[in-house]
């Protein structure tokens, strides 16, 4: 079987969708041949195969005004790229990457397409009538939760199949550094007081904002609280005046994106998710699956997937989160952890995605 992987973009604010995509092919089937796509940027999209680097501008992906021209053109590179590979199915990476390969798929009825949507997605009245105008049998969409799901069911009217993200428990651990070794990797002290760690794109729907304000709040009682903020993007320089507004420069510092960041989890004595709103949360499962409890916003996915063993703080709340940091480090961590691992029950989740991705690739 012939498989094309098509990949928006490439580079570190994308490494967790093309971590979701990883998982999914590694359950193809032996023998499988596995190609990517990159459409912008530049990387590596998966551990198996070449990676296609395409270097399509922004203004032609978006097809905005007169680059809309260019759509038919661009097309009709994909069709015959996929004709010459012999390729059988594709798996595309979101509402971006369908827009513009699903009408090539019309003229490739014998070729299967995967949608995987990550989080919320503004779909236009063209992307529901581009999605129903195939049958189910050729495009398969599929969500990275039930949460994420459902709301997609809703707006189209159409079936979306749950493909509950998950990683392999025993690799993950297997690769994590103990707290010392990761500590000295961050240049954070080993001894002192509790350390909160918390990842993810420099972005608003990350939360990272009124994070550092609560954080500030939370400081009131807990003077000995450090916070380290991994990850980069376009709010940097937002964050860094706050930041400072808030008189935080010697306890709080952002990282920038680091190499090997699922090693680095055990630095924290808890990990912080004030995300506003989320697909699934790969570093939720990442945390839980490396014995760091975690404090997380109040939305149905993560609830999806700690249940009653979640800390949760109300979204956006800036005097609840400080609360919920100051209640979270005065409790037992350990205990804290082991209810959330049980929760997520990482091994048995990780069967149920192995199996599932399996059968979508295999068309079963």
């Amino acid at each position: 079987m012939n498989i094309v992987n098509i990949m928006w973009a490439g580079g570190a604010p994308y490494v967790s969708v093309h971590k979701v995509h990883q998982q999914i092919l590694s359950q193809a089937e032996p023998g499988t041949s596995i190609s990517s796509w990159l459409l912008q940027g530049q990387g590596s999209c998966c551990s198996d195969g070449a990676t296609r680097e395409w270097q399509l501008s922004q203004r032609l992906l978006k097809g905005r005004h007169i680059w809309k021209l260019l759509h038919p053109w661009m097309r009709g590179r994909f069709r015959q790229a996929l004709k010459q590979s012999g390729t059988q199915m594709v798996l595309l990476d979101g509402m971006g990457v369908s827009r513009l390969v699903l009408p090539v798929l019309r003229q490739l009825p014998d070729v299967r397409a995967a949608i995987v949507f990550h989080g919320k997605t503004r779909l236009h009245r063209g992307d529901i009538a581009l999605l129903r105008g195939f049958q189910s049998s050729q495009v398969t969409l599929v969500a990275v939760s039930q949460t994420l799901a459902a709301a997609l069911e809703q707006d189209l009217g159409m079936p979306v199949q749950v493909l509950r993200s998950a990683l392999e428990p025993e690799s993950f651990r297997r690769t994590l550094l103990e707290r010392d070794q990761a500590r000295q990797a961050l240049g954070l002290p080993l001894q002192g007081g509790p350390v909160l760690g918390a990842m993810g794109r420099l972005v608003d729907s990350k939360g990272f904002d009124y994070l550092l304000d609560a954080f500030a709040v939370a400081r009131q009682q807990r003077p000995d609280l450090r916070l380290v903020i991994l990850g980069e993007g376009n709010q940097r320089t937002v964050l860094e005046s706050r930041i400072s507004a808030l008189g935080l420069e010697e306890v709080v510092s952002l990282q920038g994106h680091c190499n090997g960041l699922a090693q680095l989890y055990r630095a924290f004595d808890w990990v912080l998710i004030p995300s506003l709103s989320e697909g699934l949360g790969l570093v939720l499962q990442e945390a839980v699956m490396a014995d760091v409890p975690v404090l997380c916003s109040d939305l149905s996915v993560f609830q999806e997937q700690l249940g009653e063993a979640g800390r949760y703080a109300a979204l956006g709340d800036v005097a609840a989160w400080g609360q919920a940091i100051v209640d979270s480090v005065g409790s037992d961590a350990s205990q804290v952890a082991r209810a959330q691992y049980q929760a997520l029950a990482p091994e048995r989740v990780w069967q149920r995605f192995s199996q599932a991705s399996s059968d979508l690739l295999s068309g079963r």
